[in-house]
């Protein structure tokens, strides 16, 4: 069940990510000497994300603000670059110990108790399985060349835009663009799952706490969709108009 809760480190990242202007956050130091009279052209999400956003993006497994439409399948190498990332990815540790927090917290499992000890054995817990997840979704991705990041829908409305966002729960994409059933993502969940009974104590090591972790987690993946089709839209809205030129 720890991996589902996961997500909800989300929701504080987010406000926090959009709280602070874009243009505050991204703006290069500049000099007279290289200043230029020609207009600036608009920076390109790519750009945006490799100074702002890239951890965040991360995190979520996004392509950044592109949408469908962009897409371009990525090679082995960077595939493998995509994945050191992510196992490193400062973000990721931090969600790790809020949601460690949550069960220690909640005294889940209550056999490891309260105190120093127990919140490492729940940390070491959830990045294990994290870790297990990350790397059998990498390792099947790469043998069955799918591609599991998100791209925004490009569609308008809200239904057929979150109804694209829950399929991308459980979809990947070919080299062609065309989706079908992510076996690197869900199995990739489900190792971590299940994997985890191995060290989890009696109240938490049967094959059914495998099942509910594994659907609560794929539950939790489905509704992480819906967040990361309309983050690029919270950006907009925080982001500072720009000014017109005289």
């Amino acid at each position: 069940m720890n991996a589902g809760r996961n997500h909800l480190f989300l929701i504080p990242l987010l406000l926090a990510f959009c709280a602070v202007p874009l243009g505050a956050q991204t703006a290069p130091a500049t000099t007279p000497a290289t200043f230029s009279r020609e207009p600036v052209p608009a920076q390109k999400p790519i750009e945006t994300e490799k100074k702002l956003g890239g951890n965040v993006f991360n995190l979520l497994n996004m392509a950044g603000t592109r949408t469908a439409a962009d897409f371009t399948p990525m090679n082995q190498r960077g595939r493998n670059q995509l994945f050191v990332a992510t196992m490193i990815n400062p973000l990721s540790f931090a969600r790790v110990a809020f949601s460690a927090g949550i069960d220690q917290w909640n005294n889940k499992p209550s056999e490891w108790g309260q105190g120093g000890q127990a919140y490492g054995q729940r940390y070491a817990n959830i990045f294990g399985q994290y870790s297990i997840q990350r790397t059998v979704a990498f390792a099947l991705s790469s043998a069955l060349d799918e591609d599991n990041r998100y791209f925004n829908s490009g569609k308008k409305g809200f239904l057929p835009r979150a109804w694209y966002a829950i399929e991308s729960g459980v979809l990947a994409r070919h080299r062609d663009g065309h989706r079908t059933f992510s076996f690197s993502q869900v199995g990739g969940v489900a190792a971590g799952a299940f994997l985890a009974r191995l060290w989890l104590p009696p109240s938490q090591e049967s094959a059914t706490d495998g099942a509910v972790s594994f659907g609560i987690s794929t539950a939790a993946n489905i509704g992480a969709g819906i967040v990361k089709e309309f983050v690029p839209d919270i950006i907009h809205v925080f982001s500072p108009k720009p000014k017109p030129r005289n």
